[in-house]
């Protein structure tokens, strides 16, 4: 769906966004994270032919960034960080009225399909000066829908959110993906990026890695067995140490994080060579790294 190659973007010198070569699948959603001024949002705004690129190329669904950009933006539906309604008018004509743009058929039951699956056609003549931040929030999101693209930007669609406004946003995207709509989102929200998307890029400028959240774990901490031990002694660290499957050993007190290739066929000869050697076993389980260790460490490292 989108494939890009040394995209790089320049302001005034200052580099924004540095030789980001990616490819985002059809109907996967595509998580994009990274530090405040990453480059993240000026990825979005090249790929939805808001603003021009310094150098390099993109294709999206086969169309060619700076020679295609009509045809792309058919195709594209875009959240940006600051949705920029016209606050004067009701929800209903603000959607009535992106979607005549569109070329929308039938434009009136479109408007009236994304009010409702967003819970705001109540409140559907009502001034969107007047609307909270996430009703806001739900608004900009049907207009970046009103006309089915195949292709969603999304900048941090659940930013300042209350939780529950939050939540109906991200139930709204799960039901996006449902529909193998491609999704690419930006995102500080880890525990988000986590629960919606199929793979991660992590970007400083240049992209730094790309993977599933368990590839990008496995990557960077390999697997890791914790064993919770009545006590430690040397004897029990010199046989768990000398087992030819263990990469490295831990010690914490009178717990061991082991490092093994494949924990699943391992743990039970690893469980038996403690046992051996005197240990009493209290708990065994699998060290699990949340999305925000991979990310700080990656980041970290890149500043580095």
């Amino acid at each position: 769906m989108i494939e890009t190659h040394e995209l790089t973007r320049r302001f005034n010198g200052n580099l924004a966004v540095d030789r980001l070569t990616v490819d985002v699948r059809e109907g996967e959603v595509f998580g994009f994270l990274g530090p405040n001024g990453a480059g993240k949002t000026t990825t979005v705004r090249m790929l939805a032919c808001l603003i021009r690129p310094t150098s390099g190329t993109a294709r999206i669904n086969g169309y060619e960034l700076g020679r295609d950009n009509q045809q792309i933006r058919r195709i594209c539906g875009i959240l940006t960080e600051t949705p920029g309604l016209y606050e004067k008018l009701s929800a209903q004509a603000n959607l009535l009225y992106f979607a005549q743009l569109y070329d929308v058929e039938n434009p009136e039951a479109q408007v009236r399909k994304y009010l409702q699956m967003l819970g705001l056609w109540d409140k559907r003549d009502e001034p969107v000066g007047t609307f909270s931040k996430g009703m806001r929030q739900k608004v900009a999101i049907a207009r970046a829908l009103i006309h089915e693209p195949r292709l969603l930007f999304l900048d941090e669609p659940t930013a300042a959110l209350d939780p529950e406004s939050a939540k109906t946003v991200r139930d709204f995207i799960e039901e996006l993906k449902g529909e193998k709509r491609t999704i690419f989102l930006c995102t500080h929200n880890l525990d988000e990026a986590e629960r919606l998307c199929d793979r991660i890029g992590v970007i400083r400028q240049r992209l730094i890695a790309v993977d599933t959240p368990d590839g990008l774990r496995r990557s960077l901490f390999g697997r890791q067995t914790e064993v919770q031990l009545a006590e430690v002694t040397p004897a029990i660290v010199d046989a768990v140490s000398g087992l030819e499957f263990v990469a490295h050993v831990k010690q914490d007190g009178n717990r061991l994080r082991i490092s093994l290739a494949d924990p699943d066929a391992q743990n039970p000869v690893l469980v038996e060579q403690l046992v051996r050697a005197g240990a009493k076993v209290q708990y065994v389980s699998e060290v699990k790294h949340s999305l925000e260790d991979v990310y700080l460490t990656l980041v970290r490292e890149e500043a580095r």
